[in-house]
């Protein structure tokens, strides 16, 4: 039963829940939204429809505006003279599946030949393959990241209910009107056949979006298609680099290094943890995972290790089927470490001094822990392994396969959420963050515990604090560099 909740949390956790998370809150892979001064994306799913769609684009060529259609596959195939018209009139054509389905009920396989059956449908007719991608309700799976080969993932800044009829034209435009503005990438549908919609609905839309055309002439914005909002986009943002680059170089570097770095995240990021505190929480109970000590920095469980065999130190071997105490940190004080460290090396040097602190703790456990006298080995996975060898782990690559991958789109999450700048790293360093296997042999984990008995209470706080203050001496003990990037363990 516990395998089977298990493997049930993984499935659930990372073939759909965190690559939503990814791709919604951190942006992974994904657009939706603009860096812009005046330009506001149009984009429409669902279609086309033979009603609805012409009269759309009708009124968007009287404005001389722009959009992206992302379209559905069986309908660009009944429609195909929509599909030429759109292309024509030069607005983008993205993606929409085949049939307006989820991506979480379906197979990876099935996504991609509904993606590519799409593709091959637009191209009979424009010449040309879509480059965008929109799944139906915005909803990944993992393999989205890696299925789609060339085509951009588009989803969007704001939506307004505007498949369902009930809305109003007038509510509609009150609602569009207070997002308009610069960057926005705003969805809407120009058909109502899919599950869920009305059918008229788009006549809503028709009419809402007419008085939003005129308001956004008036405050002088400019209504464009997504290739044109990520042009300008990415030239802003290489803008934003050179200018910060420049004031770095006018600070100076003395300023630059007496200045410590103060993290504020916002508000977002704030409720964004909190509710991932919560779910860890979940975990710790769905998984019964034991506290080490206080329970602040580290959680367990005695699980039987399902690896391939691995030869140790000592000539001792790790089977499958071995009982090892598998070791979980507390987020809340990853978190905690990364918003108060003054950089990545200072974070990692603290991780490790919390390990070392908590070694005699575990050791104590194995009097209590469920099958304490087999417990073979302690077992974690790890982004941050270099120095770990100094306190008696042994580091292994985990093997390539269903589990490696999920564990590292995990723990490349759990940096994005918990360091203050872990979307920054994921980005820059995503090739290097590769999690290892940690494994202390349980005869090291009990000298670890005899020490701490033997040794006076009185001798060790001054030895910590004396660790605490040497920092640069550690550090190059610890062969740390300043580019390290900083994960969280499983």
């Amino acid at each position: 039963m516990d395998k089977i909740l298990w493997w049930g949390f993984y499935f659930l956790t990372f073939y759909a829940f965190l690559p939503g998370i990814f791709s919604r809150i951190f942006g992974f892979r994904v657009f939706s939204r603009g860096i812009t001064d005046r330009e506001v994306a149009l984009t429409f799913d669902d279609g086309p429809d033979p009603v609805y769609t012409p009269k759309l684009l009708d009124l968007l060529k009287r404005h001389g505006a722009k959009a992206t259609f992302f379209v559905v596959g069986s309908h660009a195939e009944k429609h195909p003279e929509l599909i030429k018209r759109i292309h024509d009139e030069g607005h983008v054509i993205g993606i929409h599946n085949y049939v307006h389905r989820s991506n979480w009920i379906m197979r990876p396989k099935t996504v991609k030949r509904q993606v590519h059956r799409t593709s091959d449908i637009v191209k009979s007719i424009t010449g040309e393959r879509p480059k965008y991608y929109r799944p139906p309700w915005g909803i990944v799976n993992i393999f989205d990241f890696a299925n789609k080969g060339s085509l951009q993932i588009v989803l969007w800044t704001s939506m307004f209910g505007d498949w369902k009829q009930r809305v109003g034209a007038e509510r509609l435009y009150q609602k569009m009107r207070r997002k308009l503005q610069p960057g926005q990438v705003l969805l809407l549908h120009d058909c109502g056949d899919t599950f869920g919609a009305d059918h008229d609905a788009p006549a809503n839309t028709i009419a809402a979006l007419e008085r939003i055309l005129n308001d956004g002439r008036e405050m002088g914005l400019r209504f464009v298609s997504v290739d044109q909002m990520i042009e300008t986009t990415a030239q802003a943002r290489a803008n934003r680099t050179a200018a910060r680059r420049g004031d770095a170089v006018a600070a100076g570097p003395a300023e630059s290094a007496s200045s410590p770095a103060v993290h504020r995240p916002s508000w977002f990021k704030r409720v964004v943890v909190a509710l991932w505190m919560k779910w860890e929480r979940v975990f710790q109970w769905l998984f019964r995972l034991r506290s080490v000590g206080d329970g602040s920095a580290f959680h367990y469980r005695v699980v039987k290790y399902g690896g391939p065999e691995l030869l140790l130190k000592e000539g001792e071997v790790l089977r499958r089927g071995d009982y090892v105490m598998e070791i979980h940190f507390v987020n809340k004080m990853m978190y905690e470490l990364g918003m108060t460290s003054r950089s990545e090396v200072h974070t990692a040097i603290r991780v490790i001094q919390k390990v070392k602190q908590s070694l005699p703790e575990m050791a104590q456990e194995l009097a209590d822990a469920p099958h304490g006298s087999e417990i073979k080995a302690l077992y974690g996975v790890s982004m941050i392994n270099r120095g770990s060898e100094g306190l008696g782990f042994e580091t292994f690559d985990l093997p390539k396969g269903l589990f490696s991958l999920m564990t590292n789109w995990y723990l490349r999450l759990l940096t994005a959420i918990i360091h203050p700048e872990g979307r920054t790293r994921v980005k820059k360093h995503g090739e290097r963050l590769m999690p290892r296997a940690l494994i202390m042999r349980r005869d090291v984990l009990v000298e670890w515990g005899a020490k701490a008995q033997s040794e006076p209470r009185s001798e060790r706080r001054p030895q910590q604090a004396k660790v605490a203050t040497k920092t640069s001496a550690y550090e190059e003990r610890m062969d740390f560099s300043e580019e390290e990037p900083v994960g969280d363990t499983v």
